[in-house]
């Protein structure tokens, strides 16, 4: 295995994990995201205002077949990312790819601390707004997701444990 893609909805820990995975399998770690600011020189909020979301959907693109021939690397992906192109499908094929599966709850509770700065989708929502968003979003989503080879979902130690542990089943 040469690739690990963590795929999931916004907040469900993906770069704190994927960091983790990284660092106890001797990977790199990639968080895509990340690749396309440093990339762009602007912020992923910055492109989508700027661009549109189509526009910023095609550089994701286009940064994720990049990433996928890399070696030795753990990639977290945006929460969108699956979801467009056949991204899934590239994913799938290049390496290993996990489903952080958590709640609407367990998202709301994450988001609802996180939800200032990095998250301008949800920065003014709150309680039922959040949840309903969250919830919304998770439906449209999910179909994507579970095209995963692996399926987690847990506490982040478990989480963590439990890719481990399939690693070097």
């Amino acid at each position: 295995m040469k690739r690990i893609f963590l795929i999931g909805y916004m907040g469900c820990g993906k770069t704190t994990l994927g960091k983790l995975i990284a660092q106890k399998v001797g990977f790199d770690f990639v968080d895509l995201d990340a690749f396309i600011e440093k990339r762009y020189l602007k912020t992923v909020a910055t492109i989508f205002a700027e661009m549109g979301e189509t526009k910023f959907r095609e550089i994701e693109r286009n940064a994720l077949t990049e990433v996928s021939l890399f070696e030795k690397v753990v990639i977290a992906t945006g929460g969108g990312t699956p979801c467009f192109f056949d991204n899934m499908s590239l994913m799938n094929e290049a390496g290993l790819t996990i489903y952080i599966q958590m709640s609407v709850q367990q998202l709301a509770t994450r988001l609802e601390i996180s939800r200032a700065g990095k998250r301008p989708l949800i920065a003014n929502l709150k309680g039922d707004e959040l949840h309903n968003f969250i919830e919304k979003g998770l439906r449209k989503r999910e179909a994507y997701y579970l095209k995963a080879t692996m399926i987690l979902s847990g506490s982040d130690n478990e989480l963590l444990e439990k890719t481990i542990a399939a690693l070097y089943a």
